[in-house]
């Protein structure tokens, strides 16, 4: 039983340090991808959609400061992490959804409202 349960565990050790080393060899890559295109665009600048923006604010927010920092990516930590607040800002913004002015009176009130000042014109 106890010999069973060891090799269970070696087999288990041995596929997540497998797991592991095929993540770390495809970011490596996209890291490598990332600093060519920054390479070919020199000093000219990418300009995001608000649909890239959000992409990308979403999955940097879920890195984090540091690990974005150690990163050669293409926005600065900082940028991303603001696009993240104004993407929270809008979504928590309900000025679509307020009318101007104040909400109509109920038809049933302004009918008891009338009935009263008509048997009570003094």
């Amino acid at each position: 039983m106890v010999a069973g349960l060891f090799s269970l565990q070696y087999v288990i050790a041995a596929c997540s340090l497998w797991l592991n080393r095929q993540q770390q060899e495809v970011i490596d890559y996209l890291k490598e991808e990332n600093r060519l295109l920054k390479e070919k665009l020199g000093d000219r600048k990418l300009h995001f959609t608000d649909t890239e923006r959000r992409r990308l604010a979403l999955r940097a927010k879920a890195l984090g400061r540091k690990v974005l920092a150690q990163l050669d990516a293409l926005v600065t930590p900082d940028t991303l992490l603001r696009w993240h607040r104004e993407l929270i800002a809008q979504k928590c913004n309900y000025v679509k959804k307020r009318k101007p002015g104040r909400p109509r009176t109920q038809g049933e009130i302004v009918a008891l409202i009338l009935r009263i000042a008509q048997e009570n014109p003094g």
